[in-house]
């Protein structure tokens, strides 16, 4: 367990990312930490003021660099081996609460109903605009193939757009809460997890290749994140109102392999080990919380599934 303290409790925000250099990248306030999962050092990165909060972090494919999404809409690049900061981008009027990596293209996701990409190659702010949502853009993921862009918004839809479009080629309205959970898994081409919130709480499946729904799971409670093992076939969602669990599923049947409590909040965040092994967990008790829940690809025999006792210690 790792204290977190002022990691906010809202469900709107994406304040954990770990990087393929396993390094772990926390908002809490108006800060970014940076806990090294090799060595347990802890960085302060950055300190945004007083004046602006961090509403998003993501880690770039590589490893290397980290965006930062603030509450006064502006998307930071840090180098976060340097602890330098690259450029400051100001496109967004609101605050951007989804960030996400496709190699140099950046794509941001904002509070104004938009969703930016940008090139950090390029001096431009932005190469295009996306817009279709009529609330808030809460959730924003890449595909494996960086095909596919997938976006869940507080207006309870989930969009798909490819790499050349300005309008979704894909729209899924059957959520009936915000889409904040979204998740492409990495063996199965095209197909596409989300979760909706408390007053839904499905995880769906379907597959964007063949435009094509596979399953409907009701979990009961408010569904904050998912993830896809990529050791094996099986999916990680956490969850909110009112059961404050992580369920690990197994795909494609989606029976239940465990329940893991610990959590006294929502489970908001939630990211994987480079080596898809571990999760980690945040939310709004101020904590971090590791869990060894899938196996290492050579074993590739199905969770054996347990906490990770690290013991407490401070991110800041």
């Amino acid at each position: 367990v790792l204290d977190a303290p002022a990691l906010q409790d809202d469900f709107y925000l994406n304040l954990v990312d770990w990087s393929s250099h396993n390094v772990l990248a926390v908002g809490l306030g108006d800060c970014v930490y940076l806990w090294n999962a090799c060595s347990s050092k802890v960085t302060k990165l950055c300190d945004l003021g007083v004046d602006d909060s961090v509403c998003s972090v993501g880690w770039a494919l590589r490893g290397g660099h980290l965006a930062i999404g603030t509450n006064k809409g502006k998307v930071q690049i840090w180098d976060a081996t340097h602890c330098r900061r690259l450029r400051t981008m100001e496109s967004h009027l609101l605050r951007v609460g989804a960030v996400t990596w496709s190699s140099s293209l950046l794509s941001s996701g904002s509070r104004d109903k938009t969703i930016l990409q940008r090139d950090i190659r390029a001096q431009d702010d932005f190469v295009s605009k996306l817009t279709g949502h009529k609330s808030e853009v809460c959730g924003l993921k890449w595909s494996y193939d960086n095909f596919e862009l997938a976006s869940g918004g507080n207006d309870n839809k989930l969009f798909v757009w490819n790499q050349h479009s300005s309008q979704p080629v894909l729209k899924y309205c059957e959520h009936t809460a915000a889409v904040k959970a979204i998740a492409w898994s990495p063996h199965v081409h095209g197909l596409l997890a989300s979760g909706g919130g408390t007053a839904d709480r499905c995880i769906r499946l379907r597959n964007t290749t063949t435009n094509s729904h596979s399953s409907c799971i009701d979990t009961g409670s408010q569904v904050c994140n998912l993830v896809w093992s990529k050791n094996v076939n099986e999916i990680v969602s956490t969850h909110g109102y009112s059961q404050n669990q992580i369920i690990v599923w197994r795909y494609p049947t989606m029976s239940k392999l465990a329940t893991l409590t610990g959590h006294t909040y929502r489970v908001l965040y939630l990211a994987i080990s480079p080596d898809g092994q571990t999760i980690v967990t945040g939310a709004g008790d101020e904590t971090l919380r590791f869990w060894n829940v899938f196996p290492s690809k050579s074993q590739n025999t199905g969770s054996d599934i347990g906490a990770r006792s690290l013991g407490r210690s401070h991110i800041r």
